[in-house]
């Protein structure tokens, strides 16, 4: 399909402890993101916060690890439908997806790199090579990784 495609989510902060924001250790950074719109319902509410680093809660998922998980995300389901288009049978595929981010000395700062490194199992032994070399047109059919302003790097391995 096309065109335009529309997504809404809701983020809630729950972490005040009684004082909102009166200083920077005096509020939980905890947050819920909620799903909304079309095709929203049933699906789980993702508990956040900020990296424990920020002062945040280490048992839920922080935005610098969901944006790691979204361009992993997006790989692996581009990477499948390119093989499927190609004729490789893909049985089995993981990723350790990993990335950094650079802080700035006057505050902020951004992701200067991530590497997704999937492991593709695939049934052909003759089209390893083929198989490995579809990483690159994956990468470019990717919505996530062409939205983002730092350079994403791709380490596979395949494997019968």
């Amino acid at each position: 399909m096309i065109g335009e495609h529309n997504y809404a989510v809701r983020v809630d902060w729950t972490g005040n402890q009684g004082t909102g924001t009166t200083n920077y250790r005096a509020y939980g950074r905890q947050h819920t993101i909620t799903p909304l719109g079309k095709g929203a319902e049933g699906k789980e509410v993702i508990k956040g916060s900020s990296d424990p680093t920020f002062h945040g809660n280490a048992e839920r998922w922080n935005p610098e690890e969901l944006l790691l998980a979204a361009l992993s995300q997006c790989h692996m389901l581009s990477y499948l439908h390119v093989a499927v288009r190609n004729g490789v049978t893909v049985v089995a595929y993981t990723d350790s997806a990993s990335g950094t981010l650079r802080q700035l000395p006057a505050g902020g700062g951004s992701f200067v790199s991530a590497t997704l490194h999937p492991r593709v199992t695939i049934t052909d032994p003759n089209q390893v090579e083929f198989a490995q070399s579809l990483h690159a047109e994956a990468a470019r059919e990717c919505f996530i990784a062409a939205s983002m302003n730092f350079p994403v790097e791709h380490e596979p391995l395949t494997t019968v």
